[in-house]
């Protein structure tokens, strides 16, 4: 149930009346609701409970200091990008060891400043990265702890501006590809590899491609360890959709269902959530500036830009707008348009 109500003719937030944090704190300003964000994360936690498990929240989504120590206040794990996302993550009150470093542009500055932290895991995306990580180990005397993600060529069904899981796709390597990394990883000294990967998109709203994943990904797994090569955990990524105007599988469904596909697999799962965690916890505040009609189209223009809410712009997203205090007023369709671009 969203905390975000209309109360006594204004919107509120846990109680707290929006109109009055924006005379305080002026507008454009966010706004997020720490127990949507808490209740997402424990729904994770929670549903995961009999077995090991560790949720890494994709910084990606919000890198906001205070939601990420709320999670890290939760034992939350954190999927990171770059080192900046990384250094935010310490910042917040973050365990480095619970880590994971994904994205395919890793730098060799990056990947040191990762090994001296010391990251669980590097989600290693190329055959080109693999070499420069061995490299940079070796030259700071590390043992470099990898991931292979897999590109399972599993159809999300989701926008193609947020579809990763395609062999088309940038992210990943191949099943026979990343086989043959699994064995010079375990031929290095400086790499150890202890975990396989995945990331099929985001805004999925179908349990079955990521439970077509996870068997692409236990195949390996089973092929590898009758190769000498034992992996102990299982990151199946994120994506898990929210309910905008769709429907969405709840967090416990999916949990469920792999829980059930892992059977008693000695596996820690990993995943890392991100829209699904905070998409529904936050508002941007902004204040109309002018309305200007015209033939073709009404447009409301207003102190917020592109950049303080980009997914409209870039990938054609739905998103709700709502007045913080409803007027009585002639009822017509309005555009709207940013203050500055």
């Amino acid at each position: 149930m969203s905390v975000f109500k209309h109360q006594q003719g204004s919107l509120h937030c846990e109680g707290v009346p929006l109109e009055a944090i924006a005379e305080a704190h002026g507008t454009p300003t966010y706004v997020y609701s720490r127990q949507t964000i808490e209740s997402a994360f424990l729904a994770y936690q929670n549903a995961l409970a009999d077995r090991p498990h560790l949720v890494c929240y994709a910084v990606k989504a919000n890198s906001n200091l205070a939601i990420l120590n709320v999670l890290a206040g939760l034992g939350a794990g954190f999927d990171v990008v770059s080192i900046g996302e990384l250094e935010r993550v310490i910042a917040a009150g973050g365990a480095a060891d619970k880590v994971v470093f994904s994205g395919v542009g890793k730098t060799k500055q990056e990947m040191l400043s990762a090994l001296e932290h010391g990251i669980r895991c590097f989600n290693v995306e190329s055959e080109s990265e693999l070499l420069t990580l061995a490299d940079v180990a070796s030259k700071c005397g590390k043992t470099a702890p990898v991931s292979m993600r897999v590109n399972p060529d599993v159809d999300a069904g989701t926008h193609p501006y947020i579809s990763t899981g395609l062999r088309e796709n940038k992210f990943g390597v191949d099943v026979e590809t990343a086989r043959r990394l699994y064995h010079v990883a375990h031929d290095h000294r400086a790499l150890e590899p202890v975990a396989i990967d995945c990331h099929i998109g985001s805004q999925i709203l179908d349990i079955a491609p990521f439970l077509e994943s996870l068997d692409c990904l236990l195949t390996l797994i089973d092929e590898l360890a009758a190769e000498g090569i034992t992996l102990r955990h299982i990151d199946i990524g994120g994506g898990l959709g929210v309910s905008y105007q769709e429907n969405a599988p709840a967090i416990e469904e999916y949990m469920s269902a792999l829980a059930a596909k892992l059977g008693s697999r000695d596996l820690e799962l990993v995943l890392e959530p991100g829209r699904s965690i905070v998409a529904l916890a936050g508002v941007l505040l902004t204040r109309v500036l002018y309305l200007k009609p015209s033939d073709a189209k009404n447009f409301a223009v207003v102190d917020a830009a592109m950049n303080d809410l980009l997914r409209p712009s870039l990938y054609d997203a739905w998103q709700d707008i709502q007045a913080v205090t409803p007027r009585e007023a002639e009822l017509r369709t309005l555009g709207y348009r940013w203050s500055h671009l």
